[in-house]
Order: C-alpha cells, then sequence, then structure tokens
C-alpha cells in the first residue's frame, strides 16, 4: 500500500501549455514506461480561469467534481459529486473552467496499452519546446525547418517531441466523454459487515472499473483483492490503515492482487475506487 495525502502535498501550478492558472497537487504517480501509468492529482483553477481548445489523449482520464461545475465541452458539464470517464482518443473540449472549480483527476494509461507520458517528461519536454516556440491559448506555435508558421494542439506538440515521433491514436471504443451522477446508484451491501458499494461502470475489454466504497464506523474494507492497480480517493470520514489514521483527500494505491489489506472506519466513510485496466 502507498498513500498520498493532499494536507502533505505542495502545490504546483501546470506549466503554460494551457491558458489561464490550475493549481494542483499530486498524491501518487504510477511506474514510468509501464502500460497502467498514472497520476493522481487535485486540482484547483485560479484567479481568471483555465481554458483548453477541443482536443484528446492517447490516454484515459477519471475526473471528480469535489466542488464546482466541469465543463467538458461548450454545453456538456460534470456536476458537483459527478464523475466522468474521459476514454483515450475520444476529444472533448473546449473547456472554460471557472475560478473555485476543485476537481480530482485520475491520468492513467488507456486500453491500447499505450501508456501514460509523466508530469515530469512532459514539462521538461514543455522547457525544451518553449525554447523554440509559445505555447498560447493551449497552442503550440512554431517556425518549420522551411520557415513556415505552424500551429499544433500543445499537448500533442509535447508527445511527439518527447517519444520522438508522431502520436498514434488508437481506435475510438467510446464516442464521447462517460459522464455518471453517483446519487442515481444505489449502495449494495458488498459482503462484509458495515461495507456498502456501488459500481458506476466497466469499460474496455480491460475492465477498467470505477465505483465508489462506504464504511459504516468499524467496519473493515480489504483492499487489493483485484488482478490490477486499486486507486482509492477518500471523499469524507476517518479511517485507520498500516497503523496510521487517514483523513478526506487522501489517495491509496493498492497493486495487483496484493491485498488483503484491511482498511477500517473509525468513523462514516466514503472512497471513489478506481481499477485500472488488466493487462
Amino acid at each position: 500500500m502507498r498513500v498520498g495525502k493532499a494536507s502533505d502535498t505542495g502545490v504546483e501550478q501546470v506549466g503554460s501549455m494551457r491558458e489561464g492558472k490550475l493549481d494542483q497537487k499530486h498524491l501518487l504517480f504510477g511506474e514510468d514506461g509501464s502500460p497502467n501509468n498514472y497520476d493522481l492529482n487535485m486540482g484547483l483553477t485560479g484567479g481568471g480561469g483555465w481554458r483548453t481548445p477541443r482536443h484528446r489523449h492517447n490516454f484515459d482520464q477519471i475526473r471528480y467534481v469535489i466542488q464546482g461545475t466541469l465543463p467538458y465541452t461548450e454545453n456538456d458539464v460534470l456536476k458537483e459529486g459527478w464523475v466522468g470517464y474521459f476514454p483515450e482518443s475520444i476529444h472533448y473540449g473546449p473547456q472554460e473552467r471557472a475560478e473555485g472549480l476543485r476537481t480530482m483527476v485520475l491520468q492513467c494509461g488507456g486500453a491500447s496499452g499505450a501508456g501514460y507520458l509523466s508530469v515530469a517528461q512532459r514539462e521538461a519536454t514543455n522547457a525544451e519546446l518553449a525554447k523554440t516556440g509559445e505555447f498560447k491559448k493551449g497552442m503550440y506555435h512554431y517556425t518549420d525547418g522551411n520557415g513556415v508558421p505552424q500551429t499544433v494542439d500543445g499537448s500533442l506538440a509535447i508527445f511527439e517531441h518527447a517519444m520522438g515521433g508522431k502520436l498514434e491514436f488508437a481506435t475510438p471504443r467510446y464516442t464521447d466523454v462517460i459522464a455518471m451522477d453517483p446519487d442515481a446508484y444505489d449502495w449494495l451491501p458488498q459482503g462484509e459487515a458495515g461495507v456498502s458499494e456501488k459500481w458506476l461502470g466497466n469499460f474496455t475489454e480491460r475492465d477498467l472499473r470505477i465505483g465508489f466504497v462506504r464504511l459504516e464506523p468499524g467496519a473493515v474494507y480489504q483492499a487489493g483483492q483485484f488482478p490490477s492497480i486499486e486507486i482509492l480517493f477518500q471523499t469524507k470520514g476517518k479511517v485507520t490503515a498500516g497503523g496510521e489514521e487517514y483523513g478526506p483527500e487522501t489517495g491509496y494505491e493498492f497493486l495487483a492482487n496484493e491485498g488483503p489489506v484491511p482498511v477500517e472506519a473509525i468513523e462514516p466513510t466514503e472512497f471513489l475506487r478506481m481499477v485500472l485496466h488488466t493487462f
């Protein structure tokens, strides 16, 4: 088990690739080079908002709205408390995020196995590209070898420079972002006394799973019993795990078949639960 607490994590401002201000706290990272590499983080939109053009990625994203409303197109939003699955290769945006929006985001390798380029790798590449061009309003502007001005999506420019080749997108498995209202789902008994769960969905042939776990005081959730990495994000309550006490806005990583690892509730507790693709 690995744990990352927001209260112990410093704030980093997202680089200049996009327009606006977005502060992040990175709770947990995966393993570079793994198809299940990931970044679990919390974001806070700063003064002036945060804007992105319509774009897509070659990795998956799961977004949970802690406070505010998250737009993912000009007309569609995730409401407070909602969860969105942004599959690899799916276009979304443009986004106009309002100041004060707080979200949890899990970015991770998609079902294609293309993996996920880590934050450290992207920021280093961002700095390199800034020497030969300019990031403006989410786009990268530069002059090619023939002296012709060029404009490409900032994320695409960073990936192709870092990987040394053209970015290939997997055939989309879905046609749009999948927006989910957890309040529309029922809690069901999980098997252990005082433990309930609600699965919002299972996705792709590699069984990415998204849901919630709820614990009554004194109940024990036996974590880490999936054939892939299990990530928990604590939304409320207090628990003990590994001899330590943890509260809201804590992230937990359990490797494939690491468990059972007992997580015991001190008070009523809930987690957003995500199980990454099985490779």
